[in-house]
C-alpha cells in the first residue's frame, strides 16, 4: 500500500489497457460483508482501478455466494465468465468482479 506504515497488501496486481487491477483471493468465504469491505478498502487505498475477488471453487463457497450474490452485486457486478472473457481478450474488465476458480 502506498500509505506509510500500512502493512496491508494485495494478493496480486496486474494491468490491462493502462488500468491497474488488484486481485484478492479467498479460500473460504465467511462474513461476505467483511470481505467486501476489506477488498473495497484495499481498492481505494492501493490506487488500483478495479478489483477481482478470486474465490476457491468449493461447495461451501458456491453456497455462500448463491445466498449473498445480490448483496455483493453492487461492489462486484461482474461474474466469472465476464471477467475471464475480458482478460482472455487482453482487456481490463469493465468493473469489479468475482471469479470462482
Amino acid at each position: 500500500m502506498p500509505i506509510l506504515g500500512d502493512l496491508r497488501a494485495l494478493d496480486a496486481r496486474t494491468s490491462f489497457d493502462d488500468m491497474l487491477i488488484g486481485i484478492e483471493a479467498e479460500t473460504q468465504l465467511g462474513d461476505v460483508q467483511a470481505i467486501a469491505r476489506r477488498v473495497l478498502l484495499k481498492e481505494r487505498d492501493s490506487g488500483v482501478d478495479q478489483m477481482v475477488l478470486l474465490v476457491a471453487d468449493t461447495r461451501t463457497n458456491r453456497s455462500v455466494l448463491a445466498m449473498h450474490r445480490d448483496l455483493l452485486r453492487g461492489a462486484f457486478p461482474l461474474d466469472t465468465r465476464e471477467v475471464l472473457a475480458s482478460l482472455t481478450q487482453g482487456r481490463a474488465p469493465t468493473a469489479n468482479g468475482i471469479v470462482i476458480i
